[in-house]
């Protein structure tokens, strides 16, 4: 890994180191005909110089935190694991009950089996529920009744895990946001400012799949 990897400092003092010496030349003894405001000239251009370095350096850092696969969203052909499970085994239909409380998966991608965990809002809800409970747009997006959702509330940024089992409603226990699942999340009580953004997905060789990246906006409201 290169020092742009790591952070900013590494280029920033690579910029004094090689701009330093130069100063010194210009305004050393030898040189008793320079002028104060020459000095203070390249003094800022030594200032001007190491400020462009760092924040070069911080692209680079943040370069690098985007090219891994733990930060990045889930992707078509993702499988899903349990939050908190020791055992990265994929989730299937039978991992949930219908009507049972929801499950926190991470997107994992099956290539390397790398789970991405690196971002909170990759953290996935879900929920199996009767198929025919969905509205038409939900039923398109689940697999066997399994629908998924940001497990992140829009509002705050705190995590949806209350389960209303008898009204089938989600709710965030922060300032109790109030979501349906059965028609896409959408908010029915409570601050949200919008759905939760929905996962579609599908299953292959028994297993719930990532169909398609998040539909909606992730992250809270700007304040």
């Amino acid at each position: 890994m290169t020092d742009e990897c790591y952070d900013g400092a590494p280029i920033a003092a690579r910029t004094l180191r090689n701009t330093e010496p130069r100063l010194a030349a210009s305004a050393g003894t030898g040189d008793e005909t320079l002028c104060p405001c020459a000095v203070a000239a390249a003094s800022r251009r030594v200032l001007l110089l190491a400020g462009v370095g760092f924040g070069v350096g911080l692209l680079a850092n943040t370069a690098c935190a985007q090219s891994d696969p733990a930060h990045d969203r889930p992707q078509p052909g993702d499988l899903l694991v349990q939050v908190g499970n020791a055992a990265v085994v994929p989730l299937t239909p039978d991992s949930l009950s219908r009507g049972g409380v929801q499950v926190m998966a991470w997107p994992m991608d099956p290539a390397g089996n790398v789970v991405r965990d690196g971002s909170r809002l990759n953290k996935v809800l879900l929920l199996r529920l009767d198929p025919a409970v969905l509205d038409a747009k939900t039923r398109e997006r689940a697999a066997d009744g399994v629908v998924a959702y940001s497990a992140i509330c829009p509002h705050t940024g705190c995590e949806v895990v209350d389960w209303h089992s008898d009204r089938q409603i989600l709710e965030c226990p922060c300032h109790n946001s109030q979501y349906d699942p059965k028609a896409g999340a959408q908010v029915i009580s409570g601050p949200s400012p919008r759905s939760l953004a929905a996962l579609p997905l599908r299953i292959a060789d028994g297993k719930l799949v990532v169909a398609h990246p998040f539909i909606g906006r992730l992250g809270i409201q700007q304040i």
